[in-house]
């Protein structure tokens, strides 16, 4: 139905009906940027809570990682992180799909009705300015009409009466004429306009009026579908994020799922195992020899013997480390009564519990840099986890000085790319670093060939640290760990292992051929990206040619490694450069040659 037709008459009613129309866009638009605010304020609240709860660095959380259920609770923080994330992306496309369009949309909304309704109201003028010229025409012509009736009336009065003058007759005569001629025109005049007048009005209530209405009506509906289209968006920003959000559910429930009730009870084991033997039997002590006394020599050497036999079975079974404090044969002619206050105040013989539960709570402190302080299983492992942490920082300064020596043979082949010279002090830098490192890990491997020496079990003999395997440098290698271990396992200090250490602290750069670059910086064309690459490590790139980047920063490759050992890489249109292929994570496209990964 038109608005036009049916409500013609309705102008104030429709008015008021388009104001309350964009007083509901406006309320809408409020409530939806409250529910914005929600989303922002939860995921934020969310987060904090995840965090919250993220296990410290250098605390005994780090420990804690060990046990499936921790790393689960670890994994579902994670997940409950990027859930969070997803009400922010929630509260970002309300914003910008509802919030900005609507705001947008009421400012042309209510340009739109206030250029409507000013077309309306000036059609509304113009009609009742017409209706009231007629109105006045209209009096005017009733008007002149009774004037000239009554000048028709008096003129038949004056006609009739024989004591008027002729003369007045007939000016009674002709303003009764002039009356009538101008009741004539008046009508003329009121009949011309009331002609107009209608079809004015015609033109009004039937074109001008509807017309003004159709748009108004064009205008609601408008309105009113592109509330219907919010609403649509308003529930399709929740359902679009709903796959992810399963996704994150989906993993909370796995880690749940991977919680290993006996693998977090073998853990507690090995956290904890301290590599002692069990405690042997306490041997009887008979303190009533002391009141046998008797007067044969041999009785007394008898019992000394009796006595003598299980302190020396028994010796074996005592915790280790334990000093032996046992009493000479010859105590027992002391009194008694010394012997049982001896026995009273004396401490018992497992003071070694007491240290290794001092040695264990050390452990979640500081300690000796040996941690000696440890039971020698937990010892073992301290050590051996800090020989393969020195292992991966030799290898980190290898690959820095594989990388750094094969940019300098570049830069002797290719002059114009740099200076040489200007790689030494990062090479020289480079080589102490490692010498360092070396030398802490030689270090610390002496610790571990000790500890293993004194362990019970020698199931662990055969421990090979790998100090020196590198991937690209055949200078080094392992053979420093290796022969400081004897077949059976024992350590021993050679003076060829430290000769071959100190030999190897400053190793002979590379000096084969290295593929040049195929004149990268010659071309003037801006390369594709054929895929993108992670830093694993900082990059300082002070050489010409390279380019720093930091740890984990997101960039695009543009050159792949053609076994030089570099690849090249753009942060943006101006910035670009090569970086060591060994300091990136790259993942090339689909289309080109295949994806590759250096780590």
């Amino acid at each position: 139905m038109s608005w036009g037709s049916e409500l013609w008459d309705q102008f104030d009613n429709l008015e008021k009906h388009t104001q309350w129309g964009i007083e509901f866009v406006e309320k809408y638009t409020k409530f939806v940027k409250e529910r914005s605010e929600i989303e922002t304020s939860y995921a934020k609240q969310i987060r904090n809570l995840s965090k919250k709860y993220q296990p410290k660095k250098n605390s005994r959380e780090e420990d804690e990682s060990k046990y499936t259920f921790c790393r689960a609770f670890l994994t579902s923080l994670n997940e409950l992180n990027d859930y969070a994330g997803q009400h922010e992306v929630i509260a970002e496309n309300l914003t910008s799909q509802i919030i900005s369009e609507l705001s947008r949309y009421l400012q042309e909304l209510k340009s739109e009705r206030k250029s409507h309704f000013h077309d309306g109201r000036k059609a509304q003028q113009h009609i009742e300015s017409s209706w009231k010229q007629l109105e006045s025409c209209k009096r005017r012509f009733e008007r002149d009409c009774k004037e000239a009736d009554r000048a028709q009336q008096y003129f038949e009065r004056m006609d009739s009466d024989i004591n008027v003058t002729k003369a007045d007759v007939e000016k009674a005569r002709q303003h009764a004429q002039s009356r009538h001629q101008m009741a004539s025109d008046s009508k003329s005049e009121y009949s011309s306009y009331l002609q107009k007048f209608n079809q004015e009005q015609n033109e009004h209530y039937f074109n001008v009026i509807p017309n003004i209405f159709q748009k108004l009506q064009d205008m609601e509906e408008k309105r009113i579908d592109r509330i219907g289209v919010c609403m649509r968006t308003f529930a399709d920003v929740d359902r679009q994020v709903l796959p992810i959000v399963g996704k994150c559910l989906d993993g909370m429930t796995t880690a749940a799922e991977s919680i290993e009730p006996k693998t977090d009870s073998k853990q507690v084991v090995e956290s904890y195992k301290s590599g002692f033997e069990p405690p042997g039997d306490v041997e009887f002590e008979d303190y009533g020899q002391a009141m046998k006394r008797t007067a044969s020599e041999t009785s007394l050497s008898n019992s000394r013997e009796a006595k003598e036999k299980p302190v020396g079975k028994s010796k074996g079974k005592l915790w280790p480390f334990i000093k032996n404090k046992n009493k000479s044969p010859k105590q027992h002619k002391e009194p008694l009564s010394h012997r049982l206050n001896d026995f009273m105040t004396s401490k018992p013989k497992m003071h070694c519990l007491r240290s290794l539960r001092r040695g264990l709570s050390l452990k979640l402190g500081s300690g000796p840099e040996d941690f000696s302080h440890l039971p020698p299983e937990q010892r073992r492992k301290k050590l051996q986890g800090k020989i393969d942490e020195l292992n991966k920082d030799i290898q980190k300064e290898m690959d820095q000085r594989d990388a750094l020596t094969k940019m300098k043979d570049v830069y002797v082949k290719n002059p114009q790319m740099g200076d040489p010279a200007s790689v030494d002090p990062r090479l020289s830098e480079i080589a102490q670093n490692i010498e360092k490192l070396q030398f802490e890990a030689q270090k610390f491997e002496g610790w571990l060939a000790e500890v293993e020496e004194r362990m019970p079990s020698k199931s662990d003999t055969n421990r090979r640290s790998g100090l020196y395997e590198t991937q690209n440098n055949s200078t080094v290698s392992n053979n420093c760990a290796q022969d400081r271990e004897s077949p059976d396992g024992s350590y021993t200090e050679e003076q060829n292992s430290e000769t071959q250490v100190k030999a190897n602290i400053n190793p002979v750069l590379p000096t084969s051929s290295t593929p040049e670059f195929d004149d990268e910086f010659d071309d003037d064309e801006t390369l594709p990206t054929i895929g993108t690459c992670k830093a694993l490590y900082p990059f300082e790139g002070h050489n010409e040619g390279t380019i720093a980047v930091a740890e984990g920063e997101l960039l695009y490759v543009i050159e792949e490694d053609k076994g030089d050992g570099w690849t090249r890489v753009r942060r943006n249109e101006d910035e670009e450069g090569y970086v060591p292929s060994s300091y990136v994570e790259v993942f090339l496209e689909t289309n080109a040659k295949g994806a590759m990964t250096y780590i």
